[in-house]
């Protein structure tokens, strides 16, 4: 049996698993605990650790299970290394490591840096507010350069991650 990556409509997750799983197919849809940002109250939700994707477990990918896959509302295609290609299978080993986040309740948090060139708004410190453009990342640093137009000049300000956010 191996592990196959489905991709969702835009917020069709729980509904394609419970559509995969009418079919007697083993869905998995990851999910996280996150605050909610509602304006009125927070509380804490569940949504897809991956956003429009989920894991299917099938015994064999012949034309007719991928089609009965494909089928089930809400699916888009089973991924591979291009649309239309033969869907490459997820090793074990990465749905248990997955599994495993899961279960063990830490609290799982994702970034979405901006990369270089695209535009971003500072969101701490001195400069909250300001909008510019990204010109160089280090990742494992987490440490950003972002050009900013003051006074039709440019300059650069060196910012940490918990300081920027994508546009």
């Amino acid at each position: 049996m191996s592990w196959y990556a489905v991709h969702t409509r835009s917020r069709h997750e729980d509904r394609v698993q419970l559509g995969l799983t009418q079919k007697a197919y083993h869905a998995f849809l990851p999910k996280m605990e996150v605050w909610s940002k509602r304006k009125d109250r927070r509380k804490k939700i569940l949504i897809p650790m991956f956003p429009g994707y989920l894991f299917v477990e099938l015994a064999a990918l012949d034309n007719s299970i991928k089609v009965d896959v494909l089928k089930t509302f809400g699916v888009v295609h089973i991924l591979g290394k291009s649309p239309g290609a033969e869907p490459i299978p997820i090793p074990d080993h990465r749905i248990d490591a997955i599994q495993r986040i899961i279960h063990s309740k830490v609290e799982v948090q994702q970034f979405q840096y901006p990369k270089v060139g695209e535009p971003a708004r500072i969101i701490d410190g001195p400069f909250k507010g300001v909008e510019g453009m990204v010109l160089k990342t280090d990742y494992e640093k987490e440490l950003f350069v972002i050009a900013v137009e003051l006074l039709q000049r440019s300059i650069s300000i060196k910012l940490e991650g918990f300081q920027i956010a994508r546009l």
